[in-house]
């Protein structure tokens, strides 16, 4: 970043930081942030599998995938496709289930009348991730449907007649990545239901425990085991480690069971506890799982914790304009960038885990070390507030990422079900080759995909509102789990608690 973008991005963040816990200088009130969470969480209704309920407010959608599973005799209906397309990755959807229960966990308190919502969400997650986890003793069933071939289709989920191939992984060709991530799941959903439905909760957690014992007792990485099935979609780039510490550190704030503190010890060198990581995904789970154990140490002062809180100010300040570990890149419009594919994912995630650390921080007065200077929670909120209001469309380009929020948001979705005709609408069998038609055209989608935020703009803050460039115009639910914790925080009147 040039010296001169770098000071203005200095200053922005600055005078952020004077009106953030106020509201009094942001371009949207409680109540913009308010719509914009309930549309955050509807959007996931436009990414059900199974049989829709009676409830269901995305009413173009259709029941889809409901014989999944069946040739291979096991029930695998229900669940979330990941994206644009008709896949049920189990990677991306066990991730994004422990974003949405984070998201609640930390946040629900301002989520008011949305808060049953998410929760739907989130148990339409784990209702699928149990089927996945107990079908069969042994195994984790992590995908239904051909990637290959789906992807040189484009129809309706609703439609769908390419292969409904199940992939596992097993004792035998193990998966201690995607398995590590599904008991996160599972653990982080019982502690969103403990209250509400506690029988539930138990299920989720004792499901977790037995996931986890899979995943570290039979190592090794689930793209080694199904290869091209899952990559290059979702290949585990970073590994099966920094899952395992991940899943061990959910199951240990789900369960204050000692054995996973004694694991997390044991472990804990191993696993990546003394690297330092500067994003959180999908796919590389450290920073987060730094941010989640130095909850402990700020807020109980449990001294086996204080080093991940160490390593945790490590990636905040580096995410700090001015601070002496500064290194991520911003554009123009202060938009954080990573990638030019999918930029979006890294922006959510990065404003929910300054969120959830500013919240940590004010527990106990803390402040973020960065070399000899410091940086109080109110910074990291003015961060993510900036982020948050750029994906809402306080940018350059004055337009909304979230789709039906604003005055101007994308109108070419890179997504099958929203831009081929409703199944309602167009009841006639829409073939795999004759939905291109509608990829190519240039007519905006026929069903608004609600609430839904995409890939969004490039490092010069250009969008392309071109439904062919999947890279910028593709929503996925590991895009907007992570939002609504961090949008629920800003809707709320009472931002400084």
């Amino acid at each position: 970043m040039d010296p001169v973008t770098k000071f203005s991005l200095t200053l922005q963040i600055l005078g952020l930081t004077l009106c953030a816990l106020s509201l009094l200088c942001s371009a949207f009130t409680f109540q913009d942030y308010s719509d914009a969470l309930g549309k955050s969480i509807l959007f996931f209704e436009g990414q059900r599998s199974g049989r829709l309920p009676p409830n269901q407010q995305l009413t173009w959608r259709g029941n889809s995938g409901l014989s999944d599973g069946s040739s291979y005799h096991v029930d695998l209906v229900g669940g979330y496709y990941d994206a644009g397309d008709n896949v049920k990755f189990g990677l991306p959807m066990a991730f994004t289930t422990t974003l949405l229960s984070w998201s609640v966990i930390e946040f629900g308190s301002s989520m008011q009348n949305h808060l049953e919502n998410a929760k739907a969400a989130i148990r339409w997650g784990t209702d699928y991730l149990l089927k996945a986890s107990t079908a069969t003793p042994g195994a984790l069933y992590v995908q239904v449907g051909d990637p290959n071939m789906d992807h040189h289709c484009w129809e309706r989920p609703e439609d769908m007649d390419t292969p409904r191939n199940v992939y596992k992984v097993s004792t035998q060709n193990p998966g201690s990545d995607v398995a590590a991530e599904t008991a996160a799941a599972l653990a982080a959903a019982s502690v969103v239901f403990k209250d509400s439905d506690p029988s539930y909760s138990t299920k989720l957690l004792k499901t977790a425990m037995k996931v986890f014992d899979f995943a570290d007792k039979y190592r090794g990485s689930y793209s080694d085991s199904l290869n091209s099935v899952v990559c290059p979609f979702y290949c585990s780039y970073s590994g099966y480690l920094d899952e395992l510490l991940w899943g061990a550190s959910w199951l240990h704030r789900a369960s204050q069971n000692s054995s996973y503190l004694a694991y997390i010890q044991s472990n804990g060198h191993i696993l990546g506890a003394d690297d330092d990581d500067y994003s959180f995904s999908w796919d590389d789970k450290r920073a987060g799982t730094k941010v989640l154990l130095s909850k402990g140490f700020l807020e109980k002062n449990t001294q086996e914790f204080q080093l991940y809180k160490a390593h945790s100010d490590n990636y905040i300040c580096s995410l700090i304009p001015g601070s002496s570990s500064f290194q991520a890149q911003y554009t123009a419009g202060g938009l954080f960038y990573k990638a030019s594919e999918s930029n979006l994912q890294y922006v959510t995630t990065t404003a929910f885990l300054l969120l959830t650390y500013a919240k940590y921080l004010s527990s106990n007065g803390g402040v973020a070390t960065c070399g000899s200077s410091t940086v109080k929670a109110e910074n990291l909120i003015a961060l993510a507030k900036k982020q948050v209001d750029y994906i809402l469309g306080d940018n350059p380009a004055k337009m909304s990422y979230m789709v039906g929020f604003g005055e101007r948001y994308p109108q070419h979705v890179h997504h099958r079900g929203s831009s081929l005709p409703s199944i309602h609408a167009h009841p006639d069998h829409i073939a795999c080759n004759d939905g291109f038609q509608y990829l190519y055209s240039r007519s905006p989608n026929p069903n608004v995909l609600t609430g839904a935020i995409l890939g969004g703009p490039d490092n010069r803050d250009n969008f392309a509102d071109d439904r062919n460039n999947y890279q910028q115009s593709e929503p996925a639910t590991y895009i907007n789990a992570p939002f609504v914790g961090a949008v629920a925080f800003f809707s709320s009147k009472t931002t400084t608690n």
